[in-house]
């Protein structure tokens, strides 16, 4: 990493540091404002969840989200650097690496020490691509092409969301417009782009494979699933198309924009005791959709209810 990276990273985190309470906010608010509601409730593979809970779930504590977890290899050439509750991911090539989700700007220079503390060069990074265009994902975008020069690549349809989010005044860069189905390579990786509109307009699920102990592994890389309190026909269109989509994927190992949506912690856990990797795990592969889609037609029930005369 170079002298203006470096400076970059202290002058971002002291920002952090003596901004908190203006700068960097501390509610749950960040995701969605206003906090949904503690209801419905839905019960799913033994466990009851309720649109509150699964936020919080999501996004723990202004703590979490600042707090570097450790970073660790997860199969083949991908590797997790975000933090506690907001993923981030490094696939690495001979030719330079692709990083997924920059998350908060003030988590940059977070990210960055995981990739470092890999052993890998931040500075490296040729290709940033987002997971959907809501700030702790993609608030980082810019300060990430600002240190490392990365192409920055989105799907089409969260542009007009990606050109609004402006930290500190800073343009959001696009290089590259992408489209469903579009494939990005870089060094014998390819990723492919799945448009799973719902969340956002542009929410994409991304699908790669990694080769681990001479065996190819698909592993997707799912974007929220998660239904807002509202839900207008054209969302519940998209979120019926995306839902479908999701579950006809290939997949061995499911990750996510946030951790918890693929019990990203236990896994860890387990991780650091040996044995079979733990994120291969199909079996899990449509937890997170079998969640929301649940709470997707609880939400659409109560709704239609209320609406009776």
């Amino acid at each position: 990493m170079n002298r203006d990276s470096n400076k970059i990273i202290r002058l971002s985190s002291l920002t952090c540091l003596l901004g908190a309470l203006v700068l960097c906010p501390t509610t749950d608010a960040l995701a969605q404002n206003p906090p949904p509601a503690d209801h419905p409730a839905v019960t799913v593979r033994g466990q009851t969840y309720t649109p509150r809970s699964i936020l919080a779930r999501n996004m723990g504590s202004e703590t979490d989200r600042v707090t570097q977890f450790t970073p660790h290899k997860i199969i083949g050439n991908i590797y997790y650097v975000g933090t506690t509750t907001l993923s981030s991911f490094l696939i690495t090539t001979p030719q330079g690496h692709i990083l997924i989700d920059s998350t908060y700007e003030r988590t940059v220079p977070v990210i960055a020490k995981s990739v470092a503390d890999l052993g890998f060069k931040f500075s490296d990074v040729k290709i940033l691509l987002g997971n959907h265009a809501h700030g702790d994902h993609q608030e980082g975008d810019a300060l990430v092409k600002q240190m490392t020069g990365a192409q920055v690549m989105a799907m089409a349809e969260d542009v007009p969301a990606l050109k609004d989010m402006k930290p500190g005044g800073k343009e959001h860069p696009i290089d590259k417009i992408l489209h469903d189905g579009e494939q990005v390579s870089l060094g014998g990786t390819t990723l492919v782009a799945h448009l799973t509109a719902g969340h956002t307009r542009g929410c994409t699920t991304w699908t790669t494979t990694a080769v681990e102990e001479g065996k190819t592994y698909n592993v997707m890389f799912g974007c929220s699933l998660r239904p807002p309190a509202m839900l207008t026909p054209a969302v519940i269109e998209e979120f019926t198309r995306s839902i479908k989509k999701v579950r006809a994927l290939s997949c061995d190992v499911q990750l996510g924009d946030h951790g918890a949506q693929y019990n990203m912690q236990e896994k860890f856990a387990k991780l650091k005791v040996g044995g079979p990797n733990p994120f291969n795990d199909p079996a899990s592969c449509t937890l997170e959709a079998d969640v929301q889609e649940a709470m997707f037609h609880a939400i659409l029930a109560e709704q239609q209810k209320a609406a009776r005369p």
